[in-house]
């Protein structure tokens, strides 16, 4: 039997930005030939924007971090391994180099067609729109988690092809002259709950298991007066809701066909940019409200001076996370297990050597690192 030590260690999210439309000058015009090769392409050329993220990431130094809008290129992780050897494995700027032995990236719902009309246009299996999530390819805005703990393989969940409807008492898009769905009844039995997938990845440090619940849902927006994408955004912040709950959690299954959610008395952490904030933005505020008063769930509430500044009239402005001025990025631990110690968001001020990081969109990403520490307990 294996006697777990005490752990301090350091836990991150960052939407990266490390996504195909980036790296293209003419964005949309460009779309139909937008591919997956782009950002090994960006990769090759020792771009600074990258090795940007990767000061930034070797400047806060974290034990375990989730990349958002990582993509997957289906061409064997290389991508990644390209990103961890050739950036973070070297020093950027006197930076320590950084190295993640471990890592999990997972397929996404993001361009996969589904041969559907998912965005109403009346034409079927045209993407971006008709994908499970929207994306120009399959793995675009892709997810990445990164370790220096052994990640157990064997035992992670993904829930990727979870349908939607199967949640009970799922927020239905209606249109709101008709009060009747928005989906077509086809649609809506395919349609699948994550805009890129669920994830839980259990990470084994020193004798204990903490598992990483990661997700990146739809952002709110980019719909019409039927709310399909604020709805969604609502529904995949309320799935971790579900699944930390053992008593509502019977109706999930994974992609093995598994059932239920964490067993009770795991230690967790919530984490991936959830595009919602109960104060800001266009979410169904009730979603995540009711995740951050969930009482398993520590919300520390990160802060940084920086964000303050860059909304100085809004109240909120010191737990922003993103460019532009909302709280999107969380990682929330479980009461169980872990104890929290410390915590920041990424933004450093004009007047500090670090601001050429995060000067504008084009230097790192439009969001912001968020990290806690956290100390494990017996």
């Amino acid at each position: 039997m294996t006697i777990a030590q005490e752990t301090t260690l350091k836990v991150a999210t960052f939407n990266v930005s490390m996504e195909a439309l980036n790296y293209v000058e003419q964005k949309r015009s460009l779309a139909p030939h937008v591919t997956g090769k782009i950002l090994s392409q960006a990769l090759a050329n020792d771009h600074q924007q990258i090795k940007n993220i990767a000061e930034i990431i070797q400047t806060v130094n974290p034990d375990i971090i989730l990349l958002n809008e990582f993509d997957n290129q289906n061409d064997g992780h290389q991508a990644l391994k390209t990103f961890i050897n050739r950036y973070l494995n070297k020093s950027q700027n006197s930076q320590n180099a950084i190295n993640f032995p471990y890592f999990y990236q997972g397929p996404v719902n993001t361009g996969i067609n589904s041969g559907l009309d998912i965005d109403g246009n009346g034409k079927e299996g045209i993407l971006p729109g008709d994908g499970y999530g929207f994306g120009y390819f399959p793995g675009h805005f892709g997810m990445a988690l990164l370790s220096k703990y052994p990640i157990n393989i064997e035992k992670i969940r993904s829930f990727q092809l979870f349908k939607w409807h199967d949640m009970p008492n799922a927020l239905i898009p209606k249109d709101p002259e008709t009060n009747k769905p928005w989906y077509s009844q086809t649609v809506w039995q395919e349609m699948r709950l994550s805009s890129k997938s669920h994830w839980d990845v259990p990470v084994e440090v020193n004798g204990k298991t903490i598992h990483l619940l990661a997700s990146h849902p739809t952002p709110p927006v980019f719909d019409g007066p039927e709310d399909r994408n604020g709805k969604r955004n609502h529904d995949e912040i309320r799935f971790w809701q579900d699944y930390i709950s053992p008593d509502q959690a019977s109706y999930i299954y994974d992609d093995n066909g598994n059932k239920g959610g964490l067993e009770s008395k795991q230690a967790f952490i919530i984490l991936g940019d959830l595009n919602a904030s109960t104060v800001d933005g266009d979410a169904v505020k009730a979603g995540i409200s009711s995740l951050l008063n969930n009482k398993k769930i520590q919300d520390a509430m990160p802060q940084s001076y920086g964000g303050k500044i860059h909304t100085p009239d809004n109240n909120n402005a010191k737990h922003h996370t993103a460019f532009w001025r909302m709280r999107a990025d969380y990682v929330l631990p479980s009461v169980t297990g872990l104890t929290l110690n410390n915590s920041a968001v990424f933004w450093p001020l004009e007047t500090d050597d670090n601001f050429r990081l995060i000067r504008d969109r084009k230097a790192s990403s439009d969001h912001r690192l968020v990290w806690l520490e956290l100390t494990t307990k017996h």
